[in-house]
């Protein structure tokens, strides 16, 4: 009997191994940090609030709850060409992008142990949720006849080196913008069982709170260290890498529309709702956020949006390489320019938000 949907090429290195995705500006990156200045940071400004979430990381809530059921064991031959595609590179990107929170976390635990041994116990705890995430997400994939190789992508993937203070600025929001992430889709698939295109997001409501957790640390943490959030240098990387994180989500997530919409979301509207929740939570930590009620903020990633498309169509043409970089040369330039229009934005003052962050 010939299956009714024929299955989506990916290109393996070896039979049920997927071969990892190529590596662009918008893909997850893995990370390395000065682990000597690490070790040395002083948390004394802020170590009561740090020693609390270090007790919710020990209590280890979601011990029990990363464990399949019967409901993963059906056959997933039914799910279209394009959706099943479409979620192989979303399981991928979540699997690489959660472990490479495990290599960093569990590399910087290892490295500063014997010299701080408060913060090497949170980040040797929060590798192991960082493990869990990427181990499920791994054997999702299984589900599709493919897996990541990942001790292929420890060795074969670029580091990129950040200073802890950038490290707790992207991990925060990476982290923050996870949890907004997950519990959006957790919600809305709630209200709508139809489109639950699969057994992993019943997960996620429990799962976003291991995110929520290691981003209210690096809160603790920045907190611990005032000169990281209260300064005038502090604000222009807030506001960088908070443009950072919302850009890089929206042009991913617009580029895979298909993928939200079979799970009956517009990709634009979610983009908007998790940016705006993400920048209201930043209030609480970050001196400055991004005025993302601004007429020209979305005007500004949506015309990024549609420059980056292009881009795509002409990566994946047959066209020669000098032709193809020729070609994307203002595509290139029309994203950058949209990026220094944002950026040059007049930022909200986070203090006249807090209080209103729920």
């Amino acid at each position: 009997m010939v299956d009714s949907v024929k299955k989506p090429e990916f290109q393996e290195m070896r039979p049920g191994v997927k071969t990892p995705s190529q590596e662009t500006i918008l893909t997850p990156r893995f990370y390395t940090t000065d682990f000597d200045e690490m070790a040395t940071m002083d948390i004394s400004a802020n170590e009561e609030e740090l020693q609390a979430i270090l007790e919710e990381f020990r209590a280890d809530y979601n011990r029990h709850h990363f464990v399949r059921d019967d409901e993963f064991g059906q056959s997933w031959d039914h799910m279209d060409e394009e959706t099943r595609r479409l979620f192989v590179e979303f399981l991928e990107r979540s699997c690489t992008a959660e472990f490479s929170g495990f290599l960093l976390y569990k590399e910087l635990g290892r490295r500063i142990k014997d010299r701080n041994p408060v913060l090497a116990e949170c980040f040797t705890l929060m590798s192991r949720d960082e493990a869990r995430h990427a181990g499920f997400l791994n054997k999702a994939m299984s589900d599709f006849n493919l897996q990541l190789d990942l001790g292929f992508l420890t060795k074969s993937k670029k580091y990129t080196f950040f200073k802890p203070k950038f490290i707790f600025y992207a991990t925060y929001l990476s982290e923050k913008i996870g949890y907004w992430r997950y519990i959006t889709i957790y919600r809305h698939l709630e209200s709508h069982p139809e489109n639950r295109i699969y057994p992993i997001f019943r997960f996620f409501e429990n799962w976003c709170q291991d995110e929520n957790r290691h981003g209210d640390f690096f809160s603790a943490l920045m907190k611990a260290q005032p000169s990281i959030i209260n300064d005038w240098k502090a604000k222009l990387w807030c506001r960088f890498f908070l443009l950072s994180v919302f850009a890089t989500m929206y042009l991913n997530d617009l580029q895979r529309s298909e993928f939200y919409k079979a799970l009956g979301l517009d990709a634009r509207e979610y983009d908007i709702h998790v940016i705006r929740k993400t920048n209201e939570t930043a209030a609480r930590v970050f001196p400055v956020t991004l005025n993302v009620d601004h007429p020209i903020f979305f005007e500004a990633l949506d015309r990024a949006a549609v420059a980056n498309e292009q881009l795509c169509a002409i990566g994946q043409s047959n066209q020669p390489g000098p032709v193809k970089l020729l070609k994307r040369v203002p595509h290139v330039a029309a994203i950058g320019w949209q990026m220094v229009r944002l950026y040059l934005m007049k930022p909200v003052d986070a203090l006249s938000l807090r209080g209103k962050v729920r």
